[in-house]
């Protein structure tokens, strides 16, 4: 009996050890809301619809001591519609993180389908998820800020926290042989975060972006235009390079935020001939984008937010500033039932002017809904969120 006693103490105190040298967490965001709009292919819209706020999630994260201070990481994270249980991000099963790597004191390294330096230090200034949600994305998120596009077959080297300064790197193997730049895609950032003070910055080049970023979904296309549903840039399709750089910076004092950010992206180098290339662009398409937002906690359960985006896209054909122009404006409330639940309304309106990316009079789209017939867009949002 005693000898009984005696080794299941024993496997208790292994399982304990192991328990705490090792650790797996399940975590998640359910968000649907009801969803009107003004105008939508030219007719008013009523539906149900996923991720208000922020995108639908699970996941399942974990870490393994390795000892010596090393440790073995990984995440995968599903994205789903609620409204239907179909997959995110073209059908992919991990559509949204899918990674595996090594952490110690002198950084973290690892290897998957990975966000870039544009989420990892622009994305955290931008009125989304704690404001207004994927609405008041930049045009068609055309900057990544919004986090709608993974980098694929990538290597991710984030340093350590120095003091409240931070810094990464990524690069995405290609995977073609004989092609070593063919779909590549590296980006570089660096942030700051001290009391109530934060700021970043960032840069991204991708080669043959319509596949290697916009396009690297299970149901994208080889040969297609898989920017064709953003009539913003739907046009250029055929770019052989994509290039964006940005910078941000927040303050908060007291229950208030305020934070700015600004982007250039630049689709350059067009393919002649090609058959995403009807109109024969030359030159380089640049779009350069200014937003500001802010929220308050008018109580502890209680925030309002605003936010404004200007974006600015030259015609691609002469190379010059005089194609196309998006103003945003989005207003929100949010009330939190509980420290993982709670209900928010957004109202939110686009108005577009000038010529569009195909050379046809620009008209409004908000981020995730389909094209209005008009310059203008409104539209509402009242929504449930809860975390686990």
């Amino acid at each position: 009996m005693k000898k009984h006693i005696a080794v299941a103490l024993i496997l208790a105190a292994s399982s304990a050890v192991a328990s705490a040298q090792s650790s797996v967490t399940l975590y998640g965001i359910i968000d649907v809301g009801i969803l009107y709009v003004n105008n939508a292919n030219g007719a008013k819209q009523w539906s149900e619809f996923p991720a208000g706020l922020q995108g639908n999630r699970w996941g399942l994260k974990g870490s393994e001591d390795l000892g010596g201070g090393l440790k073995a990481i990984f995440t995968v994270e599903n994205g789903f519609f609620v409204n239907n249980g179909a997959f995110a991000q073209g059908g992919a099963e991990f559509g949204r993180q899918a990674f595996v790597g090594l952490s110690s004191r002198f950084g973290t390294v690892t290897l998957g389908r990975q966000y870039d330096s544009i989420v990892d230090y622009l994305t955290p200034m931008k009125a989304g998820g704690t404001t207004v949600g994927a609405f008041s994305d930049h045009p068609g998120d055309l900057d990544n800020t919004g986090n709608d596009y993974r980098v694929n077959n990538s290597i991710k080297y984030a340093s350590p926290d120095f003091k409240g300064l931070s810094f990464s790197g990524l690069f995405s193997l290609g995977g073609f042989a004989g092609s070593f730049e063919r779909n590549r895609i590296y980006s570089v950032g660096a942030g700051y975060q001290g009391g109530p003070l934060q700021l970043g910055a960032a840069y991204l080049v991708a080669r043959n972006p319509n596949f290697s970023y916009y396009g690297n979904n299970p149901n994208s296309s080889v040969t297609g235009n898989n920017m064709s549903s953003v009539v913003a840039f739907s046009g250029y399709a055929s770019a052989q390079a994509l290039q964006i750089i940005g910078a941000a910076g927040g303050y908060t004092f007291g229950p208030a935020t305020v934070q700015v950010l600004y982007t250039n992206v630049q689709f350059q180098n067009f393919a002649p001939g090609s058959a995403l290339n009807p109109q024969g662009l030359g030159g380089k398409a640049i779009f350069n984008t200014w937003e500001g937002n802010f929220r308050v906690y008018l109580a502890p359960d209680l925030m309002v937010g605003a936010a404004y985006n200007y974006t600015r896209g030259s015609d691609a054909t002469r190379g010059n500033a005089g194609g196309v122009t998006y103003q945003q404006l989005h207003l929100g409330v949010d009330y939190f039932l509980s420290k993982r639940t709670d209900v928010y309304a957004v109202v939110f309106g686009q108005h577009a002017s000038g010529r569009d990316s195909t050379g046809k009079g620009a008209v409004a789209q908000v981020f995730t809904l389909s094209p209005s017939s008009t310059s203008n867009q409104i539209a509402t949002i009242v929504s449930l969120r809860h975390k686990f």
